[in-house]
């Protein structure tokens, strides 16, 4: 689980449909987004925490979620 260094706040609607165009949505509602990204099972909270599972790599968690936090916050 990577949690962002600031809060912030996720429309799940809204960013469902910019990760679609990179992942297959699993599921959504109004707290999470299910995923599959990159080989993995992502989950997208509104509170903008974000696990990956199966990520064992702290780095590598980091990295995914820069990647995704990129695409969602400009």
């Amino acid at each position: 689980m990577v949690t962002p260094c600031e809060r912030i706040s996720l429309d799940i609607v809204k960013i469902s449909d910019a990760l679609s165009k990179v992942g297959d949505i699993a599921k959504t509602d109004d707290m999470m987004l299910v995923m599959s990204w990159k080989g993995v099972e992502v989950t997208v909270y509104s509170q903008g925490k974000i696990m990956f599972y199966p990520v064992d790599d702290r780095d590598v968690a980091v990295s995914y979620a820069n990647d995704i936090l990129s695409m969602l916050i400009e």
